[in-house]
């Protein structure tokens, strides 16, 4: 798969740091964009009224131009929550997010629309809260059972580009299973990469990539629950770029009672997240 970046906008403020972000990395990857804004909640009165989209499309248009990538616009009238997912399908893509700026009621209700938009989406996703530029550091979290293959492959080409160093994260949650595997993870969870242990060969060969394509890179681990401690990683080293690998890419009975930590920490972090199902293959070259 060779994906172009598809930036959505329903023309709230905050979605700015996608178009902002989503230029750069086409700009990196020298990817076409298209830029898909979605009118929400048209007043038949106010139909020739000033939409904040138009202000956000000659925004973008200005930097789209001054960055030297290629474009395409689209506007589609709707919710963007069914909109951007249904677009998505049309071709391969990373689709690249921001914040709606739904009222409070509204996710209280019905949830952040990250999370549906992590169901719904098939492709990888950049999900934007705010804009950190330029990448310098980027942290992929490996956690051994192979949902974060195509987040770490991409984060891997961004940083060839980007020349960005790269630390491979695995936490160790607390164990309540008693068998072979658990125990030596317990026991060698600060040394895991040296381990015959799912997590130590899949350290080991993100490790090896990382060399073979002349990044700079490095291993650490942590302890205790899940989400507490990527968010305590991200805080602690300052990070620009987190990648995640999403539940959603395994058929099985875990998503019924795992948590989608993926989503939650993507709500709690102020840079911006990389997710991706697992595919067999994905370039972004070409």
């Amino acid at each position: 798969m060779k994906p172009d970046i598809l930036i959505t906008t329903n023309g709230f403020k905050g979605t700015w740091p996608s178009i902002e972000y989503g230029t750069w990395l086409a700009a990196t990857l020298e990817k076409k964009i298209t830029l898909l804004g979605v009118t929400e909640n048209i007043n038949p009165a106010a139909i020739d009224d000033h939409h904040p989209l138009e202000d956000v499309f000659a925004r973008a248009v200005e930097l789209f131009q001054q960055k030297g990538v290629q474009y395409s616009l689209e506007i589609q009238n709707g919710n963007a929550e069914e909109i951007i997912p249904r677009k998505a399908k049309q071709s391969d893509f990373i689709v690249v997010l921001s914040p709606l700026g739904r009222p409070q009621i509204r996710r209280l209700l019905t949830g952040r629309s990250i999370r549906h938009l992590m169901e719904e989406i098939e492709h990888p996703i950049l999900y934007v809260p705010q804009s950190k530029l330029p990448l310098k550091k980027i942290l992929i979290c490996i956690g051994g059972l192979g949902y974060e293959v195509t987040a770490e492959h991409i984060a891997m080409q961004i940083a060839m580009k980007s020349r960005a160093e790269i630390t491979l994260l695995h936490i160790v949650p607390p164990i309540d299973l008693d068998y072979p595997t658990a125990r030596t993870v317990g026991k060698n969870w600060k040394t895991l990469s040296q381990t015959d242990t799912p997590i130590g060969r899949s350290l080991r060969q993100a490790m090896e990539i990382a060399k073979t394509d002349g990044l700079t890179a490095n291993i650490t681990a942590r302890q205790g629950n899940v989400v507490e401690e990527i968010l305590a990683e991200v805080k602690k080293e300052n990070y620009d770029l987190l990648c995640m690998g999403s539940s959603y890419s395994a058929n099985a009975l875990r998503q019924l009672y795992a948590p989608n930590v993926t989503a939650e920490i993507a709500e709690a972090v102020a840079i911006p997240v990389l997710t991706a199902r697992y595919k067999n293959e994905i370039s972004l070259s070409g």
